[in-house]
């Protein structure tokens, strides 16, 4: 019962927009890796798979992701993980390796685990340049993890590269109903189109989005009673349906303007989620996915961009950390949307320190340090490999390797909350490739 308490405390610090939720829910100790198949060493036989990686930091020589790139191949959405939410090398990666499918495979879309939004919000400063870039990233993505130097970093090279390549322009989107700190600004998007096209129709959405606009406080909204809550999501999803159905010749800003109706109606619905009932968290958490990817899977097909999804290990991963209280991950759409155009990405790391909060999911997000990891652990093995950081391709490592990967152990995934247990859910079927790094240190602070 407590470990549903804890998974039911994260879902609603998601929903209020306190902390991003990832967190396994059950406790497991570390025991020793089964036999391999004829004997074989583990490191041995991962050694074989694994390609060295020369730095986590963007703006190296990017000779050493050409493997990677190879891995990737011709995939549509790439989701890169992370093992924690609030480790250096992690964030730095992301960039880097962004960088890389920009110039090298056209990629053209960086997608976070943010909402739709504060996804907006970026994409606008790394279209036009207007404003502090500095301002700009804590506006959108202050109270989350990401709201550090590393994502400042990334926003302005998105800029400079859309400054200096004006043709091959990059952008920024956020796939998450998680964070709903909706302003005004967004409402009015889809009800100044409606003044503008349908006026007849605007005291219906006035009247509408009249209990649930702004939305950007999660936590006060939360407070609401639940059947208030369950009745502007039904007002919301009528207000989408109202604007889908007029079928408009206007074209792209009628597309648009319906997905913003769209993203409105599915974070009241998902607000309108009884949290306090442990028995609706597994629907809510596969909800929540579910919008995830096929925000994902809509931005693909109406822009046509080849895009870089980054989030959680056990969002991007085809099956989840927790099967029990979250049935299936964002990863896991992805790949039925996407079949093999999906490549999913995972992380994993021997030792350092991260960012996370504590059991009281309040307050700032704090350092946290992990030693070594014990023996009979994924890491334990995986950082015996090689000297070097690493990455493998799953799919292609040799059998014996595959073998050790496809056997459920002990693995660390750290969310919001830490202390969490480690989670049992095999390396093999959960990822395409894996990324492991010897050492992480926390994220920068946002200055």
């Amino acid at each position: 019962m407590t470990e549903r308490i804890g998974r039911r405390r994260l879902l609603i610090a998601a929903a209020a927009g306190v902390g991003a939720l990832l967190a396994p829910t059950t406790a497991h100790a570390a025991r020793r890796d089964p036999a391999q198949p004829g004997g074989q060493d583990p490191v041995r036989v991962l050694e074989q798979a694994a390609r060295p990686l020369r730095s986590t930091e963007p703006g190296s020589d990017t000779a050493d992701l050409r493997p990677l790139g190879a891995m990737i191949g011709d995939a549509k959405v790439v989701g890169l993980g992370e093992a924690t939410h609030g480790s250096h090398e992690f964030f730095a990666m992301k960039e880097r390796v962004f960088r890389y499918l920009v110039e090298e495979k056209g990629f053209t879309t960086f997608a976070l685990e943010m909402s739709w939004p504060a996804g907006l919000r970026l994409d606008e400063y790394v279209q036009s340049g207007r404003g502090d870039a500095r301002q700009v990233v804590k506006e959108a993505l202050g109270g989350s993890p990401w709201e550090r130097e590393e994502f400042l970093h990334l926003i302005e090279w998105m800029r400079d590269h859309n400054r200096r390549h004006p043709g091959h322009r990059v952008h920024f989107m956020g796939d998450d109903i998680g964070y709903p700190r909706v302003g005004d600004d967004l409402f009015e998007r889809v009800t100044g189109y409606v003044r503008r096209h349908h006026p007849d129709l605007l005291p219906r959405f006035t009247e509408l989005y009249a209990g649930l606009r702004p939305l950007d406080d999660g936590a006060a909204y939360l407070r609401r009673p639940l059947p208030e809550r369950q009745r502007l999501a039904a007002d919301a999803q009528q207000a989408f349906g109202l604007l889908e159905a007029q079928r408009d010749a206007e074209g792209d800003e009628f597309t648009w303007t319906v997905q913003h109706a769209r993203f409105l109606a599915r974070t009241a619905t998902f607000l309108a989620c009884d949290l306090e009932d442990a028995a609706a968290i597994p629907a809510a958490m596969v909800y929540r996915d579910r919008v995830m990817a096929e925000t994902v899977a809509w931005w693909h097909r109406h822009t046509g961009h080849r895009m870089l999804l980054s989030a959680h290990n056990g969002h991007v991963a085809y099956v989840p950390d927790d099967p029990e209280t979250h049935p299936k991950a964002q990863g896991g759409f992805l790949r039925e949307a996407l079949g093999n155009g999906y490549v999913p990405i995972g992380f994993s790391f021997g030792q350092g320190s991260f960012l996370a909060q504590d059991k009281s999911l309040v307050g700032p997000w704090k350092k946290f340090t992990v030693g070594a990891a014990d023996p009979g652990t994924s890491e334990y093995t995986l950082d015996r490999v090689r000297r070097t950081d690493y990455f493998l391709d799953i799919r292609t490592a040799p059998a014996e390797a595959r073998a050790w990967l496809d056997s459920a152990r002990p693995r660390r995934s750290i969310g919001t909350e830490y202390p969490c247990p480690l989670t049992d859910v095999p390396i093999g079927p959960s990822f395409d490739v894996l990324i492991h790094l010897h050492h992480v240190r926390e994220a920068d602070k946002l200055r």
